[in-house]
């Protein structure tokens, strides 16, 4: 995937953009791509562990978007929309293939490696050991669990792109983050 700088302030709002894209806009759909790329990615390379996967998913979620876009009923749920449409591809790799691998490190953001060596390290593993915890989970958890811990949505919101009540989100989470904190007592 090829980084593409950030869409200016002064982009339209995301009704507008898709409602221009709907009427055949390539440009204002660009925005929206560019606006929107970077935290799926995060989502997918997350969920699936392997950069090429993620691109690969990202890539093929943002074409179909493209397609299927007279399909979206309100304009302003285009974001709601992708993120169903990347959890659910991602879910759809997972279950395609064998357990998650570990997350290069190097892929993710991770802090200043030549300010503070032994820092960095210790950082490094303990990412490392997050990634191979977060493959531990059930993809539905760690699904919920990134939507929440990373992107910072609403328990409703998650349930809007899992296809989840706001109940069985919730269970989800407790139990990714103690299952999570069980597997990361060590680095405490």
């Amino acid at each position: 995937m090829t980084t593409i700088e950030a869409v200016p302030d002064t982009a339209p709002d995301d009704a507008t953009l898709v409602s221009r894209a709907r009427d055949g806009d390539v440009r204002a759909y660009e925005h929206l791509v560019l606006r929107y790329q970077t935290r799926m990615f995060r989502l997918a390379i997350k969920m699936l562990g392997d950069r090429a996967d993620a691109e690969d998913a990202v890539q093929e979620v943002f074409l179909d978007a493209w397609r299927r876009l007279p399909q979206l009923e309100a304009d302003a749920a285009f974001v709601g929309w992708l993120y169903r449409m990347t959890v659910n591809r991602c879910l759809n790799v997972i279950r395609s293939r064998r357990p998650l691998v570990d997350v290069d490190p190097d892929d993710t953001a991770s802090p200043r490696s030549d300010a503070q060596p032994e820092r960095a390290v210790q950082v490094s593993s303990q990412l490392t050991a997050l990634n191979a915890a977060l493959g531990t989970l059930t993809p539905e958890q760690r699904a919920c669990w990134l939507l929440r811990e990373l992107d910072g949505l609403s328990y409703e919101e998650i349930g809007d792109i899992v296809g989840a009540n706001t109940t069985a989100v919730r269970g989800r989470i407790a139990r990714a983050r103690a299952q999570l904190s069980e597997v990361m007592k060590p680095w405490r």
